[in-house]
């Protein structure tokens, strides 16, 4: 007679062996995913920090294969490791945060990209920079198809917020997460930023 192994066993069996993993330095990329009113995100970090914050669209499993090629192929579901991360982005999410305060591993992203993203790491919460601004910010005035570039690419985005960079017209340009999404982001942070100023001069 065959019997099944109960789910809340292989549950706490999971988390022993993820647990030995860390402990023994084995679990070189810990992931999971959290829920945002933009859907399911991935987020993924290495012992440096958040490596990677993908939207559904960018299918999940294609983006674990890539962090399997590029960073380790030891990479194992771990959400212990993410809750700090998790808890700052619903509070994002829900407009109390203006400022992560997480450690964020940049490996994925080199030369220009790097310095684009560094860039806009301090870009505040509520203004948006067009691309030839921050070309200019990074001391490139003509490589504003390459800021363009490096916001595509950006391996963690709302965390490093590329979706505070427009066209010079005033239009969105592009998004990693898709034109809703960026609208969304902008609309977040244009209200909780209005609604900030309302209490301080109440």
């Amino acid at each position: 007679m065959i019997t099944q192994t109960p789910p809340d066993h292989l549950e706490r069996l999971r988390d022993r062996l993820v647990a030995a993993a860390d402990a023994a330095d084995l679990l070189d990329v810990g992931y999971t995913t959290t829920d945002s009113p933009f859907g399911p995100l991935l987020i993924a970090a290495t012992r440096q920090g958040l490596v990677r914050l993908a939207f559904a669209r960018e299918d999940h499993d294609a983006v674990l294969a890539r962090l399997a090629e590029r960073v380790s192929p030891r990479v194992l579901r771990a959400p212990a490791r993410l809750d700090g991360v998790r808890r700052q982005l619903d509070e994002y999410f829900a407009g109390t945060r203006q400022e992560f305060a997480l450690a964020v591993d940049l490996r994925l992203s080199s030369g220009y990209r790097r310095t684009v993203l560094d860039h806009l790491r301090v870009l505040p919460y509520g203004r948006t920079e067009t691309y030839t601004e921050v070309a200019r910010a990074t001391a490139s005035p003509r490589a504003v198809r390459a800021v363009g570039s490096a916001c595509a690419t950006n391996p963690v985005p709302v965390v490093v917020p590329c979706h505070r960079v427009l066209r010079s017209d005033g239009s969105l340009g592009g998004y990693v997460g898709g034109l809703e999404v960026k609208t969304g982001l902008l609309a977040l942070e244009a209200g909780a930023a209005a609604e900030g100023y309302r209490s301080q001069h109440r």
